[in-house]
């Protein structure tokens, strides 16, 4: 256990327990405990392995290279469509962490496996994300618009087209876009400051 991650787990008011077990199994499987982004991330010779975080509504085991385990138990969960290396394994109550605890070894050691392999998520690249129509009819209309996206590294066009075509209505992405243009021009990501 490491000292300078105890906070997390008695700051917690509704997932306490459910917690320190995440805790526990991760560290039986001889993970090193650290602490990344305010959260407990559980590493193998360096490597991240899973990490545990909480929401309202549930706390969850995250794989960081999730979407390359077997998942033949059908727990791993996508977060979202755009998510596309980690998986989730959520819990609502410590029972379930409790009930499910060689499951998720068996999936801790996966991914210990997935690490020793080397073995890498192969990520979409930019131009196979969808652009929104409203943001492509700027883009075709200014060709200063399109040069200044395309100087964007793509990691920054990424955030813009995710962002863009997150909304339902068109009104609401076409005032994304529009609000977002000036910040593109002068060659800002999403959210530089």
């Amino acid at each position: 256990m490491n000292p300078k991650v105890d906070f997390y787990f008695s700051k917690s008011e509704k997932w306490q327990s459910a917690l320190e077990q995440l805790r526990r199994i991760a560290l039986e499987c001889q993970l090193t405990e650290e602490l990344k982004w305010d959260t407990p991330c559980y590493m193998f010779q360096g490597k991240n392995i899973v990490l545990i975080h909480e929401f309202k509504d549930y706390c969850a085991f995250l794989f960081f290279k999730g979407a390359l385990l077997s998942n033949a138990d059908g727990i791993l969960i996508q977060q979202s469509k755009n998510v596309q290396a980690a998986r989730q394994i959520r819990f609502t109550d410590v029972r379930e962490v409790i009930e499910q605890e060689a499951i998720l070894k068996a999936h801790i050691y996966e991914a210990i496996e997935v690490e020793k392999a080397g073995l890498e998520v192969k990520f979409k690249k930019t131009e196979e994300f969808v652009v929104a129509e409203e943001f492509q009819k700027k883009l075709d209309e200014l060709p200063v618009l399109k040069t200044a996206f395309d100087a964007l590294t793509p990691g920054r066009q990424k955030a813009y087209l995710l962002h863009f075509s997150a909304p339902k209505q068109s009104k609401k992405r076409e005032s994304r876009v529009e609000k977002c243009m000036p910040q593109i021009l002068v060659g800002k990501g999403l959210n530089d400051l």
